[in-house]
């Protein structure tokens, strides 16, 4: 605990999520996931900081040699001391509970440094001998933690690549809510996401998605299909009539999905 450096944000001291797991001994998923389950106890700027764009940038700048976050994450959570404490109590394991114990008092609130020259040379060594296996034993997590997460990427990108076009929609649109959960999980994000995806479909495809919207609902309309049955289709009834839209819609999905690193979601 005692190496861990002491990083700043907004002026609050935070961790990331990938430290928090190690800390607490799970999973930088299973930390994602209490969150997502219980959003609506999280209090952005009291309990976290969610990055993205600009800001982001300029954390990865500032920070960049605190390898604190990957080059290419399109979003970051930061947790607060409040943050930290509200997970530890998600996980209700005593591990959980005895490192929060541990970040609040050597992290968030360290007590003054005592001078070792004062030591005699036998308590210095003994400090720095216990100071190496925290060392050690925090090194070890960390490469552990990186171990289980490069396996869980790696069986990310083969999920992705695997997915083809013979159950497209459904595969197509778990990749779709796994960007957007990237991106906070709000309807927005879906269609935001959407409708990025839509457009390189048209530029691909040297179509309008939009065009071939309407004159589907138009021959829907002269077959006497109902009104709400037309509102319901959408640019993904159109791409499903076109076999070569099917692949170019496919093949873009997952070039995003590798994009928005879904294996990693810190989102």
């Amino acid at each position: 605990m005692n190496e861990l450096q002491q990083v700043k944000y907004n002026g609050d001291l935070i961790l990331t999520t990938e430290q928090l797991a190690i800390f607490y001994e799970t999973s930088a998923q299973q930390i994602q996931q209490n969150f997502l389950n219980n959003k609506d106890k999280f209090v952005a700027g009291t309990h976290y900081y969610h990055l993205k764009g600009s800001e982001l940038k300029q954390f990865k700048n500032y920070f960049e040699n605190f390898d604190l976050v990957g080059k290419r994450a399109p979003s970051l959570y930061l947790w607060t001391k409040q943050g930290a404490a509200r997970h530890s109590k998600m996980l209700g394991t005593d591990k959980a509970w005895d490192m929060f114990d541990e970040l609040e008092e050597n992290y968030f609130n360290p007590k003054p440094q005592v001078d070792l020259s004062q030591l005699s040379p036998e308590l210095q060594a003994l400090n720095g001998l216990i100071g190496q296996m925290n060392k050690q034993a925090i090194s070890q997590r960390q490469l552990e933690s990186k171990v289980n997460h490069q396996n869980h990427k790696l069986d990310g990108l083969s999920d992705i690549i695997s997915t083809s076009t013979v159950d497209w929609r459904n595969d197509t649109t778990h990749l779709i809510n796994a960007m957007a959960v990237v991106e906070g999980n709000a309807p927005e994000a879906h269609r935001g996401i959407r409708n990025d995806i839509y457009d390189e479909v048209d530029r691909r495809g040297g179509v309008s998605l939009k065009t071939r919207l309407t004159n589907l609902r138009r021959r829907m309309a002269d077959e006497g299909v109902s009104l709400s049955r037309r509102k319901r289709t959408t640019k993904i009834d159109v791409i499903a009539q076109d076999k070569k839209l099917i692949e170019i819609f496919t093949a873009i999905v997952k070039e995003y999905a590798i994009r928005y690193d879904i294996w990693n979601e810190e989102y």
